[in-house]
């Protein structure tokens, strides 16, 4: 029999919406609504993590029970519990949207496990009062999207919400892909994520917009003494060491996107986890190659303002306005300044460290900061894979004319037509001064290049290989599926049995939907 250890904190200490009609609507005063998943016409479970399973208190041998599929396909609602859907704002794209809510996800329960707390929640399990236009349920492709790379990130050692499981829900759902006014149906499907806690920016920012001082204090204080308990202080003090946590965990999260070259895509407010990890994977992608002005995001085309160049700053921007919205419990602006002053210094310090381990760089030199520059602008001059670059980047030795380390990096290029003699000039000039200082370095070549290889993941979620996952998947074929998955476990690791996924996105999914921009449909 399928047990979890329930905790209904949230819902028990949290103002609860008066009104249990699920229609479309503005909710005042409240954290949540409560909600019932839509029953799916015949679940189907694709895939899950007996990991996830693990970390909540279940078993193998729980995923294969009916009770598991029943409960994380919302047919039924486990004893003792009553799902909900969060109450929350946000800045989308730089502008006040108002109140947005979970619109197509439905909290489960809260759960815990080795004296550790999770939220579970369906995304795709029907229509919610934040739902607005929109009908509440998720399609098989971005649901893939969303359970591969919640668990690549993790694996990558990337702060992120976890993947449970993924059902088909057996109930066609209607898309509009590209937004042109074709829309098709699509399998349904539902994904459970897994997280500390699903509470967000927006969480804050709707009470302080609406003035509501009471809930606002509620709020801060439930998530200090529940998610942040460490906390000891109280009063004014104890709102600016949650907002210094928040700060600073945020700030470690986007320099773990930079270090393996994640875009988010929708660094809106309401996508910005209280917890510092990364949340909601709509259009998400990789770098390829290395621009630092690309955003996967349809939507954001024109402006870029998630461009990958542009996270730190977003996210400094995001928390700008959580300070704002935790003001009123503070009524100082200055201590909040200095926090949010401090993070354009803090965040400098943590991506020249990160970058001189990607480059192999034990001991720390300020003037790295000029190789570690240079290398930028280089990586930019043409079109050069990020991935396959540092990775290969280990096996330069300190002995290797300017010419051979180049050849060894030089499988990363896409065009070597590019690469004219001005370049390949410059490439030379730079391997040579990055010779001079790995041979600064006490470490031998081969404990450099195992540091190296521990940062620099040698396989990631390349958006053609979900894809390619998701054209099988949508003919029944899962084989794929559980092929990255287990690859993706390791992304560090050689793993030679996988080694056809080391390789530059191929030139058919350059263009192709779902390989390169993305919309937030889904």
């Amino acid at each position: 029999m399928m047990k979890l250890h329930i905790k209904n904190n949230f819902t028990s200490e949290l103002p609860a919406d008066l009104d249990l009609e699920n229609t479309p609507r503005q909710v005042e005063k409240a954290c949540f609504s409560y909600v019932t998943p839509v029953k799916p016409r015949n679940p189907e479970l694709i895939h899950a993590s007996v990991e996830v399973a693990n970390t909540i208190g279940l078993s193998k041998e729980d995923i294969a029970s009916t009770a598991f599929l029943n409960t994380f396909s919302g047919t039924t609602i486990y004893p003792e519990t009553k799902p909900y859907a969060l109450c929350y704002a946000g800045h989308q794209f730089g502008n006040w949207a108002g109140q947005l809510g979970d619109g197509r996800a439905i909290n489960l329960t809260e759960v815990q496990h080795n004296n550790e707390s999770y939220t579970l929640q369906l995304k795709g399990a029907g229509p919610t009062p934040y739902s607005r236009n929109a009908d509440g349920f998720a399609v098989l492709r971005s649901s893939i999207r969303e359970y591969l790379c919640a668990e690549a990130m993790h694996y990558l050692g990337v702060p992120t919400t976890r993947s449970l499981s993924l059902l088909l829900s057996g109930d066609p759902v209607l898309r509009d892909i590209l937004y042109n006014g074709n829309p098709a149906y699509e399998k349904g499907a539902i994904v459970a994520r897994v997280a500390p806690s699903f509470i967000r920016f927006g969480s804050f920012e709707i009470f302080a917009a609406r003035e509501d001082h009471k809930n606002l204090k509620l709020l801060a204080d439930y998530t200090i003494k529940h998610h942040f308990s460490h906390i000891q202080k109280e009063g004014i003090e104890k709102y600016l060491a949650f907002f210094q946590e928040v700060t600073q965990t945020t700030l470690n999260m986007i320099v773990n996107w930079q270090r393996v070259g994640f875009v988010h895509g929708v660094m809106n407010t309401d996508n910005m986890s209280i917890h510092g990890i990364t949340i909601d994977y709509g259009p998400y992608g990789w770098l390829e190659d290395f621009d630092s002005g690309w955003t996967p995001n349809t939507t954001d085309r024109q402006h870029k303002r998630y461009r990958y160049g542009n996270q730190p700053e977003m996210a400094l921007w995001n928390l700008y306005q959580l300070a704002n919205a935790l003001y009123p419990l503070i009524l100082d602006a200055k201590p909040l300044e200095v926090i949010l002053e401090a993070f354009s210094t803090n965040y400098e310090k943590e991506y020249l460290k990160m970058m001189q381990n990607k480059m192999g760089l034990q001991i720390k030199k300020e003037e790295d900061v000029v190789l570690i520059h240079s290398l930028v602008e280089l990586l930019q001059r043409v079109e050069t894979d990020m991935t396959i670059f540092f990775r290969n980047l280990s096996d330069v030795t300190k002995v290797a004319t300017s010419k051979v380390a180049f050849n060894t990096v030089k499988a990363a290029f896409y065009n070597e037509k590019d690469l004219d003699e001005t370049i390949l000039s410059e490439w030379y000039d730079w391997f040579e001064k990055y010779s001079i200082r790995i041979n600064e370095e006490v470490i031998s070549d081969l404990e450099r290049k195992e540091q190296m290889d521990k940062v620099n993941p040698k396989y990631v979620l390349r958006n053609y290989m979900a894809q390619l996952c998701i054209d099988d998947a949508d003919k029944g074929d899962y084989g794929l599926l559980n092929e990255l998955f287990e690859m993706l476990k390791k992304p560090y690791d050689e793993q030679p049995n996988f080694q056809k996924w080391f390789s530059k996105r191929p030139d058919w999914a350059r263009d192709k939907v779902g390989c390169s921009m993305l919309s937030c449909s889904s």
